[in-house]
This record gives structure tokens, C-alpha cells and sequence, in this order.
């Protein structure tokens, strides 16, 4: 198998792998503010997310970042229950410029803790340091097409949610946000690292 498909699958796996379910929980409670309607609003903040992730794992696999396994998979669960508060404390769900560029930089940065979680494995299936572009490229393409699948799955759940059955947005938001919280915490008591 070509190297840059086996790492577009690897990729793709890691992001829609239901055993891995913090990925997906994380997009779920990301995306729990949106409708439909703001597809294009999605897509940034999904890409926001991949580009996150990508950078961690570029400078993981060339030595130049790490954080220990224990504290990542406590630090994981905890962007999840931010992003949940984050969702229910904000008064209204307009979203004006100044609330979509908070939620795109905190996609961002916690694409960088998210990325850690798989950078370890990434860098043992790398050869060298010198192969990193193509590997790089074709997992990160992967998750991106993995999330998008994801997110596609979210969004039309919320569709018929909100425009079918007609259920109030806020109450949406704060139903999913309120599970994605419990689910977070619990996993961060079993994961603590002190």
C-alpha cells in the first residue's frame, strides 16, 4: 500500500474510530451552538481544529514538543467539558464575529492537546524525520475527511432536531452540552494523573 494512502486511512480511522469516542465527543459538543444553516461557519471550525492537531503532530514527530501520555488523556476531557460550559454560559446563541473567532481559536488550540493524544504512535510509525511530509499530509487529510464525516452525521441529527421536530435551539445546546460534560468528567476522574 502507497504510504500516503496508509496514513489517508490511518487518519481517517483515528478520527471515526467509535472505540475512540473523545474525538467524536469533542465534535459533537463543538458543533452543538450551529445550525445547518451555518455550514461554511462548521467547516472552519472543523479545519480550525485539523490544523491544530496537525501542528502538534509535526512538532511531536520532530522532538521539538511533548507532553506525557497521563496528563494528555486527562487534558482531553477537560477541552471537552470547556467547550460544554462554553456553550451554556453564553446567554443567546447569535453567533457575531467576536463569538466565532473565540470558537475558531479554542478549536485551534485544543486541535494541539487533541493532537498529542495520537502523536507518540504517529512518531513510531515514522522511519525518519525526513519522511514526515507525506505521512503528515496524508493523516492529517484523513482526520479532516474522517471529521467531516463526523460532523455531517452532528449536523443532520441537529437538522432534525431543530427544523423537523422543532426542538428550541437553546435547549438543544444545553441537552448535548450538559451529556458531553457528564461524559467528560467522568473520564477525567479515570484518567487524573496525580
Amino acid at each position: 500500500m502507497h504510504p500516503f494512502r496508509f496514513y489517508l486511512i490511518l487518519g481517517f480511522e483515528h478520527i471515526s474510530n467509535l472505540a475512540g469516542y473523545d474525538h467524536i465527543l469533542f465534535l459533537i459538543v463543538l458543533c452543538a451552538v450551529y445550525r445547518i444553516q451555518q455550514w461554511r461557519s462548521i467547516l472552519i471550525l472543523v479545519t480550525a481544529f485539523t490544523i491544530g492537531h496537525s501542528v502538534t503532530l509535526a512538532l511531536a514527530s520532530l522532538d521539538i514538543f511533548s507532553i506525557p501520555s497521563a496528563i494528555i488523556k486527562f487534558l482531553i476531557p477537560t477541552t471537552i467539558l470547556i467547550t460544554a460550559l462554553s456553550n451554556v454560559v453564553n446567554e443567546n446563541l447569535v453567533m457575531d464575529k467576536s463569538k466565532m473567532t473565540r470558537n475558531y481559536l479554542m478549536a485551534l488550540f485544543f486541535g494541539f492537546i487533541h493532537g498529542m493524544d495520537f502523536s507518540n504512535y504517529f512518531k513510531a510509525l515514522l522511519m525518519s524525520s525526513s519522511s514526515i511530509l507525506t505521512p503528515l499530509l496524508g493523516f492529517n487529510l484523513g482526520i479532516e475527511l474522517g471529521q467531516l464525516l463526523v460532523v455531517l452525521v452532528i449536523v443532520a441529527i441537529a437538522f432534525l432536531f431543530l427544523d423537523i421536530i422543532k426542538v428550541k435551539h437553546r435547549d438543544w445546546t444545553v441537552f448535548i452540552s450538559g451529556a458531553a460534560a457528564g461524559l467528560s468528567l467522568m473520564s477525567m476522574i479515570e484518567n487524573k494523573f496525580w
